[in-house]
């Protein structure tokens, strides 16, 4: 019975970190560029990237990213 309840808290603890990281990635990055989400996504809380985060995906950076006129 222990060894279940263990396998179960366990289960649940990933599923939690995994469901809370990505979040916490785009935030880390949001900081270190001082830009808000949507400067890289479509729209608030969707995984869609624009061209500005495209860029930033292959570059890891926004310098020298110019948006399309």
């Amino acid at each position: 019975m222990l060894k279940r309840i263990t396998f179960f808290a366990i289960i649940f603890a990933l599923a939690g970190w995994i469901a809370v990281s990505p979040s916490m990635a785009t935030k880390d990055i949001a900081a270190k560029e001082k830009k808000g989400c949507v400067t890289c996504h479509v729209k608030l809380g969707d995984k869609e990237l624009n061209d500005a985060g495209k860029y930033y995906k292959e570059k890891k950076t926004l310098e020298g990213f110019k948006p399309k006129s």
